[in-house]
């Protein structure tokens, strides 16, 4: 597994990347068969330091875990065990789809926007009403299941998933509704 660990205006030094690899190791292997890389990222805010772990599968599946506490080696400590308490909690579902699935999931690239629009008291209601693109990103769309859209949903705590639906082969949007349930967006193409 290939590893990135980084640190945001602070020294990540060799005895804490030895600790790290091998901690995130034990953890990795003993609930994903194949993982293919790890993001570890600290850094501090006041007192605090903050440890950000993010973990690729073959399967296509990324896994998140965050985790902040005074002394840089219990932040990643503390990070680990989210990760080992979220892939456990996964491992049958990632287990049953993995046999489902003998290839890697695709990956089809699209562009990201993030939109805003101007204010001030000058401006029109027209010019209001049209937004500004003030950042464009290319980012991945995913070949998945339903289901496997759903987890990986969940496994990184987005709110939203855009994905290339397996069968139909359409984008389609898996979301968490307001009263806790999930709502799946499958358009269909009549013309």
């Amino acid at each position: 597994m290939q590893y990135q660990i980084s640190g945001k205006q602070i020294d990540i030094g060799e005895a804490l990347q030895v600790h790290v690899k091998g901690e995130l190791d034990g953890v990795v292997q003993k609930y994903a068969e194949r993982p293919t890389d790890a993001q570890v990222i600290f850094s501090k805010s006041a007192h605090e330091y903050i440890c950000e772990t993010i973990v690729h599968l073959s399967t296509g599946l990324t896994a998140q875990a965050k985790a902040s506490a005074t002394e840089i080696y219990a932040a990643f400590d503390q990070c680990a065990e989210k990760m080992e308490k979220q892939l456990r909690r996964y491992k049958r579902r990632l287990k049953d789809h993995h046999r489902d699935r003998a290839d890697p999931v695709e990956v089809f690239g699209g562009s990201s926007y993030i939109l805003a629009s101007e204010e001030g008291p000058e401006e029109s209601v027209d010019a209001q009403l049209e937004p500004m693109i003030i950042a464009e990103m290319e980012t991945r769309i995913q070949s998945l299941s339903v289901g496997e859209a759903v987890m990986q949903m969940e496994l990184a705590h987005a709110p939203v998933l855009v994905f290339r639906n397996e069968k139909t082969d359409g984008v389609n949007v898996v979301y968490r509704r307001d009263d806790g349930n999930i709502g799946w967006v499958d358009p269909t193409n009549d013309a």
